[in-house]
C-alpha cells in the first residue's frame, strides 16, 4: 500500500510498480478525483479505481462511473468499501485469467493453423443433422489444392463437395458415412473426385473420427488426402506383376512346346535311327559265316549298346513330354503315380471319380507338371510312407489334392529364398486363373490346387484402362510415355 497526495507522486507510483487497486478521494490537493482517474487510465488502465468522498454529488458520481471508475462510495457508507475492494480484486483476477486463457487460445489456434496449413490434404469438420443435413464446421485451406475450390465456398455451399464425388463412388461414400454415424466408428474410405473446373480425376483417402454433440447430431473431424500418385504407382505395380506373370506363363508354354518338339525329334529321328542301326546289326550278325564267333560277340555287344541308347532315348522323350498325356489327365496322373511308386518305393494312390476329364491342353500340361513337382517335393523332403491323390472335376473347375503322411513343413520352410518348388506350383495355378494352397493335415502336408478347365484371360488390359481413364493424364508415367513414343515411331515406319 502506498499513499500519495499529488499528481506527480501518483504518476510516479503508477509507473514504478504494478498495483491491484487505487482508492482516491474526490477533492485532492492540487487536483481532483477526475484527474486521478485520467492518470490511472493513462499509466495503468487495467487497474480499477474507487472514489471515496463525502461531498460528491450524484451527477459527479455518475460522470465518474461513466468515465471508467469502478465505484463511488460516500464516506457516510464506508461499510461498502470492503466488499467493493474484494469485488474489484476478484474481477481483476478474473480479467487476468481471461487474458491468460485468451493468449493460450491464440497460441493454440496459431499452432493448429500452422500444422493444418502444412498437412498434405484437407482438414475438416463435417456435421450431420436430422439424418440428411450436412454442413462443414471447418474446412482447411488444403481444399484449394485438392479440390480446386476455396474453403469458404465449401462452408457456404457444402453440397458442392458431394457433387465433386464420382457417381460410382457416391453410394459407398453415403453408406460408410451412415455406418460410421450409427456405430460411432472410425470412417475410412478411398474414393474418387473430379477436380472443380477440369476433367482431372483424383483418388483421395478420407480418415475421420465421429462424436455426438449435445444436440443429437454427428460431428466428424478428420482429413482428406490425395492418393492419386500412390494409386497410380499401385496400378503400375499391379500391371508389372501381371506382365511378369504373363511372361512367366508364356515361357512355360514355350518351354512345353519346345519339350514336345525335342521329344518328338528324339523319338522319331534319333529313336528311328537307333532302331535302324539295331536292325542292320542284327542282319549283319545273321549273315556271318560259322567260325566268326569273336565278330558275332562284338555285334551282340553293339546291339546291347543300341538297346541301352534306345531305352535312354525313350526315357528322355517321356520325361520331356509323356505321350500318355494324349490319353487324358486322368491316365497321365495314374501313370505318374505308378512310376513314382516303382521308382521311390512309396505307395502313391490316385483316385478320380471320373474316367475322363476334358481340359484345355495348356491346363492339362500345367496340372500334370504341378503334380510332378508335388511328388518331387514329397520324395525330397517329406520322408513319407504313403501319398494319396484325389482328382475331381466340376462344371468349370478341376481340383487336385495331394496328401502325404510325412513330417509336414514349417513356416521357415516356406520362407526359404530358394523354395522354388512351392512357388512354382502357386505361380502355375495363378497363371491358369486358379489358386493353390498348402496346409498341415494329419501330421503331414496337403497341397490343394483348383484351376479352371479352360484358359482364363488376364486383366492387364483392364489395369491399363484404369491407368489411362481413371487417373489424371496430365503427367503420365515415364513408361507410358515411352510406349506412346514407340507407337508413334511404329506408325511413322508403317507410313514410310
Amino acid at each position: 500500500m502506498r499513499q500519495v497526495d499529488s499528481a506527480e507522486d501518483m504518476t510516479a507510483a503508477l509507473t514504478e510498480q504494478s498495483w491491484d487497486l487505487v482508492i482516491s478521494d474526490y477533492n485532492l490537493p492540487g487536483f481532483s478525483g477526475t484527474e486521478a482517474l485520467q492518470l490511472v487510465q493513462a499509466h495503468a488502465p487495467e487497474v480499477p479505481l474507487i472514489v471515496v468522498s463525502g461531498c460528491i454529488g450524484e451527477e459527479a458520481a455518475v460522470a465518474l462511473m461513466k468515465a471508467g471508475a469502478e465505484d463511488c462510495i460516500m464516506k457516510a457508507s464506508l461499510s461498502r468499501l470492503v466488499p467493493a475492494v474484494e469485488r474489484c480484486i476478484k474481477e481483476e483476477q478474473n480479467r487476468v485469467q481471461r487474458q491468460i486463457a485468451q493468449h493460450a487460445l491464440r497460441e493454440s489456434e496459431a499452432r493448429l493453423k500452422a500444422l493444418v496449413s502444412n498437412v498434405p490434404g484437407m482438414v475438416f469438420q463435417l456435421l450431420l443433422k436430422n439424418g440428411d443435413e450436412r454442413s462443414f464446421g471447418y474446412v482447411g485451406e488444403g481444399c484449394q489444392a485438392l479440390f480446386g475450390v476455396g474453403s469458404r465456398l465449401l462452408q457456404r455451399y457444402p453440397e458442392y463437395f458431394f457433387d465433386l464425388i464420382l457417381p460410382d463412388d457416391l453410394e459407398a461414400f453415403t453408406r460408410t458415412m451412415r455406418t460410421s454415424a450409427e456405430e460411432l466408428a472410425a470412417w475410412d474410405l478411398e474414393f474418387r473426385i473430379r477436380v472443380a473446373g477440369s476433367d482431372d480425376i483424383k483418388w483421395v483417402s478420407l480418415r475421420a473420427s465421429p462424436r455426438w454433440p449435445d444436440d443429437g447430431s454427428v460431428l466428424w473431424e478428420g482429413i482428406i488426402s490425395d492418393l492419386t500418385q500412390s494409386k497410380l504407382a499401385e496400378l503400375e505395380i499391379r500391371r508389372s506383376h501381371e506382365m511378369v506373370r504373363e511372361l512367366s506363363a508364356h515361357l512355360q508354354t514355350v518351354k512345353e512346346q519346345e519339350r514336345t518338339r525335342i521329344a518328338r525329334e528324339i523319338h522319331d529321328d534319333l529313336g528311328g535311327t537307333l532302331t535302324a542301326i539295331k536292325i542292320e546289326l542284327m542282319r549283319l550278325g545273321s549273315g556271318l559265316a560259322p567260325g566268326y564267333d569273336q565278330a558275332r560277340d562284338r555285334l551282340k555287344s553293339a546291339e546291347e549298346l543300341v538297346d541301352s541308347a534306345l531305352d535312354t532315348t525313350r526315357r528322355i522323350s517321356t520325361d520331356l513330354r509323356p505321350g500318355i498325356l494324349d490319353l487324358g489327365i486322368v491316365a497321365a496322373m495314374e501313370w505318374q503315380g505308378a512310376e513314382f511308386t516303382k521308382r521311390m518305393g512309396i505307395p502313391c494312390m490316385v483316385a478320380c471319380t471320373q474316367e475322363h476329364i476334358s481340359l484345355a491342353d495348356e491346363v492339362s500340361i500345367a496340372l500334370f507338371r504341378i503334380f510332378q513337382e508335388t511328388l518331387t517335393n514329397v520324395a525330397k523332403h517329406a520322408h513319407a510312407t504313403r501319398v494319396e491323390v484325389t482328382l475331381e472335376a466340376g462344371d468349370d473347375f478341376v481340383t487336385l489334392v495331394v496328401h502325404d503322411d510325412g513330417r509336414g513343413f514349417s513356416d521357415s520352410d516356406l520362407a526359404k529364398p530358394r523354395a522354388f518348388g512351392i512357388r512354382g506350383i502357386l505361380e502355375r495355378a495363378y497363371n491358369l486363373g486358379g489358386e493353390a494352397s498348402l496346409s498341415r493335415a494329419g501330421g503331414g502336408a496337403e497341397i490343394t490346387v483348383r484351376v479352371p478347365c479352360g484358359l482364363v484371360e488376364k486383366a492387364v488390359e483392364e489395369i491399363d484402362a484404369q491407368l489411362i481413364l481413371r487417373l489424371p493424364t496430365t503427367k503420365p508415367p515415364a513408361a507410358r510415355m515411352k510406349r506412346r513414343g514407340a507407337a508413334k515411331q511404329e506408325k511413322k515406319v508403317e507410313q514410310a
